[in-house]
């Protein structure tokens, strides 16, 4: 029937009670959603809270949307989606609070265990053992980020996968609780002015070239912050810009529908019409929302009174969306015969309505700042306990009872965890040893404490279930002694991502020119040929969104190997790999995983653009990912076979000049495991340790074969894997028979080579052993220009690595 704003009777007969239930029951939703949003700003201004990001102004739209989210639908979006959230029943009240207080209790806040701010939603994935739930019987939510725009890229990967597993028809028993025969739709959301982010962009032209069942909403309330429109974007209406994209009779791309968001029918029939295209269709869909409103402002660090007119501030007032909706409901007339019309509700029944809104959202408040803050009192009483008997046995120290005195005061009212360990670590180091009863207990009870709660926030940043990749132990390729074939390393890799495509049928290879040519460096020849375009396929060159691709494909239970053509193009899709990848396993505490491999080539070659090896930067950047740095083919291949048995994501760099170079072919392809987190040790040596990876391992062997000839005896470990570093601490176990170190890599100076000197001289002690200052050669500050000899004077050569070592020995 034709629902619409006027005020009369309208034609068609359907089932009253079941449509009035529903309205009320969404008004009250929103009623609801809309008093957290209030409630949760004043707990930040009264200081209960940090910070405070709410989705009022949205909640209509929200509400229709969750109709057509079914179980085993996917969501990437941001944080205004609370009223969706609540929609689909995995966001309550309380838990929405506890993350608002930052709550380390997983129970009490499920999503991340306080290590979010407020309103970063998501559902968990995973078993408390790190196995997967039975996705398509609940509603799913990735992890959501801050990073404007972010959460796009991810989009594509989770609705490609309905796709593929519609397409890949072995899948279906085997992966049966991630997909329901390609079912499944990704939904998106984003806020007007992120669309001026180039990842927005890329994510919808990929996902029209790929036709993949996703609906994007596009909330807009016509300002980023305090940026109108005008100065996001070069047309007024965000809808014409998209037209571009827009599907035709010709031409495969969007669906895009605009709707105004105050009106709960047009966008209850929108929605019905998107899910109907995606799900059914396959065809991505851009739902343009306008007319929405943002009541209280972007968050609570600012208010909209200082950059909103008092023309748009009435103008939104005037124009709430629950305001409409409330007014659309008093309106509405229901026609049962000629004679008689139902109303769905009355001014009363609203307000009652209102009322307990607001009633229940103060209890649940209240609830959770209990549940909060109860723990951390407990913490606090132990310390008083244990500072009052101090204060008993010494009572010439003052300085106890103003430390009682102290944490009384700074703890009155909102405790924190911090207030209190800080006082009792104070109190600990100024208790002098004569005191040393009182001082042990203190300093245990801190100890037992603070590890207790440095796993609330430290926890997971890598995998800790049965499958974690370092828990793999080795196994060593097998060669035929008597005639070992001797190949190019890329033939290596070929012939072993070929059993990898046969032992692994989830695996999926893709990026670009891997798909028709199998890579620019042909590690991949033939394999589309022999496993079909939708197992090894070719991309647009896009990075940022080819990493979200293989983060949402290995979310729905698929393992993606992604390339990144050269370790240079990296910079595209780092903040993706940084702020999403990396991190997704903490951020959620051990709730989400995504186990992608991403494969890519660097250090030596000849080029400013072409030659990278930009360590430093990675390593610090990508904690959370394991970075691998094979010295040749053979043991980049046991590094996939290791992460494919593994639930890592994981960046593999392969020797960009070591593909033409001769390696032994074994004869266990798909099935020999290079270890991870274990160095090697390729050359004994008594009188000096250098430390290596990658490329400059070749150049490495090479100079110790001429030191050798004047008789030094260098002793060679290969790093192998960034991270995790040395495990076993093997390096240190060499400095204590060498007693000197040297350090060679092609990164920057201080780049890759400080974090290696800290492991080596700090975290192994290694320093204790060192007759001699440790020393490092590494690429200049500048990239490697063109050429040969631009290669040769700004990279470490064998003949820079024998002065080196020469100076060593003769300094000490």
């Amino acid at each position: 029937m034709n629902y619409n704003n006027k005020k009369h009777c309208d034609d068609e007969e359907i089932d009253f009670d079941s449509f009035q239930r529903m309205v009320l029951s969404d008004y009250k939703l929103a009623r609801i959603s809309r008093e957290t949003s209030i409630l949760g700003r004043k707990e930040v201004l009264n200081g209960r809270a940090k910070f405070g990001i709410f989705g009022d102004g949205k909640e209509i739209p929200q509400l229709a949307m969750a109709k057509i989210f079914k179980n085993g639908d996917y969501r990437s979006g941001y944080y205004r989606d609370q009223t969706f959230m609540m929609a689909i029943g995995v966001l309550t009240v309380k838990s929405f609070f506890s993350q608002l207080y930052a709550h380390s209790d997983l129970e009490a806040e499920p999503v991340s265990s306080g290590r979010m701010m407020t309103s970063h939603f998501g559902t968990r994935f995973l078993n408390e053992d790190g196995n997967w739930k039975n996705l398509i019987k609940q509603k799913n939510s990735s992890a959501d980020i801050s990073s404007t725009a972010a959460q796009m890229p991810r989009l594509l990967g989770l609705a490609q996968a309905s796709k593929i597993y519609k397409k890949l028809k072995n899948l279906k028993e085997t992966h049966k609780i991630f997909s329901h025969n390609g079912n499944e739709v990704a939904f998106g959301t984003i806020g007007n002015a992120s669309i001026s982010e180039g990842l927005f962009w890329e994510t919808l032209n990929a996902a029209s070239v790929l036709q993949i069942p996703i609906i994007i909403s596009i909330w807009d309330d016509e300002y980023g912050i305090s940026v109108p429109n005008k100065y996001q974007f070069s047309k007024r209406n965000i809808s014409d810009i998209l037209s571009g994209f827009h599907r035709n009779q010709k031409e495969k791309g969007i669906e895009i529908i605009r709707v105004n968001g105050s009106n709960y029918i047009d966008l209850t029939k929108t929605y019905i019409k998107a899910d109907k295209i995606a799900r059914d269709e396959h065809v991505p869909v851009v739902i343009h929302v306008t007319h929405l409103t943002q009541p209280q402002g972007h968050s609570t660090s600012s208010s909209h009174e200082r950059y909103k007119s008092k023309e748009r501030i009435e103008w939104e007032m005037n124009h709430d969306g629950i305001k409409k909706f409330r007014d659309w409901i008093l309106s509405f007339r229901f026609k049962i015969d000629p004679k008689n019309c139902y109303k769905i509700a009355n001014v009363h029944s609203l307000d009652k309505i209102d009322v307990e809104a607001k009633e229940y959202v103060k209890n649940e408040k209240e609830k959770a700042w209990k549940g909060f803050i109860e723990p951390i009192i407990k913490i606090k009483n132990e310390v008083m306990s244990i500072l009052y008997k101090m204060q008993d046995n010494y009572t010439e120290k003052k300085w106890i009872k103003k430390y009682i005195r102290e944490l009384h005061d700074t703890t009155k009212n909102y405790p924190t965890k911090k207030s209190i360990f800080r006082i009792a670590r104070k109190a600990a180091y100024l208790l002098s040893e004569s005191q040393f009863h009182s001082r042990n207990f203190l300093i245990k009870w801190i100890n037992k404490k603070y590890y207790e709660e440095q796993k609330n926030y430290s926890s997971h940043l890598y995998s800790v279930s049965e499958k974690s990749s370092v828990r793999i132990t080795e196994v060593f390729p097998i060669y035929n002694h008597d005639n070992s074939e001797e190949v190019d390393g890329r033939i290596v890799l070929r012939e072993n991502f070929d059993k990898l495509l046969e032992f692994h049928p989830d695996l999926l290879i893709f990026g670009e020119d891997v798909g028709k040519i199998g890579d620019v460096n042909q590690g991949l020849e033939g394999l589309q040929k022999k496993y079909g375009k939708i197992r090894v396929f070719d991309t647009g060159i896009r990075e940022s969104t080819i990493m979200g691709q293989g983060i949402g494909l290995a979310m729905r239970g698929l393992r993606p190997i992604v390339e990144i053509q050269y370790i240079d193009y990296i910079l595209y899709a780092l903040q993706i790999m940084s702020d999403d990848l990396a991190c997704l396993q903490y951020r959620t505490r051990g709730g989400q995983k995504a186990p992608v491999i991403i494969r890519t080539r660097g250090h030596r070659l000849e080029g400013i653009w072409h030659s990278g090896s930009p360590m430093g930067g990675i390593i610090n950047y990508l904690r959370g990912i394991l970075v691998l740095v094979p010295r040749n083919m053979v043991k980049a291949a046991g590094f996939y076979n290791t992460l494919l048995s593994g639930d890592d994501p994981a960046l593999v760099v392969e020797c960009l000049n070591g593909y033409r170079i001769k390696e032994k072919l074994p004869k266990n392809l798909g099935l020999f495991r290079t270890p991870i987190g274990i160095v090697e040790i390729t050359r004994k040596g008594k009188d000096i340790t250098i430390v290596t990876y990658g490329s400059t391992w070749r150049v490495v062997s090479e100079a110790a074969e001429e030191l050798s000839k004047i008789n030094i005896d260098p002793e060679i470990i290969d790093i192998q894997s960034l991270l995790p570093f040395d495990l076993q601490k093997d390096i240190v176990k060499s400095l204590q028979k060498t007693n000197r170190l040297l350090i060679i890599d092609e990164d920057v100076p201080g780049g890759a080579s400080a974090y290696i000197l800290q492991k080596i001289l700090e975290e192994q002690n290694g320093y204790y052993y060192l007759d001699s200052p440790p020393m490092t050669i590494t690429a200049q500050e500048h990239r490697p220009p063109y050429g040969s000899d631009g290669d040769y004077f700004s990279k470490p050569s064998v003949e820079n690595i024998i002065e080196k070592v020469l100076k060593i020995m003769h300094d000490n």
